[in-house]
């Protein structure tokens, strides 16, 4: 794939993604944050090495992650987009050292739509609702995820794989309005 096809590719998928999490978020009551989802995605920290590791299979940031020993778009990503779990950790006086804390319903609720959007581009018609639960437990992620946050974003991906799109969406937008 030469340079021009990656640049495309690459911005093609971020914004199918984006468009889809937007569809999720107007579904499960966040509208706004659907709006403004992932708009650092199309920042130079984050588009240059998503274009440069672009394969349209999977996240650019894992490759760039194995090419250099880290990967800068990923920290710029998880410092600015308050839906990813990894925003919400900070020093804990207990344990001493890093940990992380329980994320505020709308922004757990945004992240089970980025979950969702996510699966759909990357798996495409392989998609099923039981994808983004198995993506959970296949990961490490759900080790250092607080368990409030771990318990209720399983919760809500349980319910997608066994009783739809629907029932989730309207559990998830009675959910985030509770008091």
């Amino acid at each position: 794939m030469n340079g021009l096809q990656r640049f495309w590719g690459h911005l093609k998928t971020v914004t199918r993604h984006r468009h889809k999490v937007i569809v999720h978020c107007a579904r499960a009551g966040i509208l706004l944050q659907g709006l403004a989802h992932d708009l650092s995605k199309y920042s130079p920290t984050e588009f240059i090495p998503g274009v440069r590791y672009f394969d349209g299979t999977h996240s650019p940031t894992e490759d760039e992650r194995r090419s250099n020993g880290c990967s800068q778009a990923w920290m710029h990503h998880k410092g600015r987009n308050r839906h990813h779990w990894e925003y919400w950790t900070d020093f804990s006086v207990e344990k001493g050292g890093y940990a992380a804390v329980p994320m505020p319903r709308k922004f757990l609720a945004e992240m089970l739509c980025d979950r969702m959007a996510a699966s759909k581009i990357y798996k495409g018609a392989a998609y099923t609702d039981g994808a983004p639960l198995e993506y959970l437990m296949r990961g490490k992620m759900r080790d250092s995820m607080h368990p409030q946050t771990l318990a209720l974003l399983t919760r809500f991906l349980t319910q997608l794989r066994d009783e739809g799109e629907g029932a989730m969406f309207a559990s998830l937008r009675a959910w985030v309005k509770e008091k």
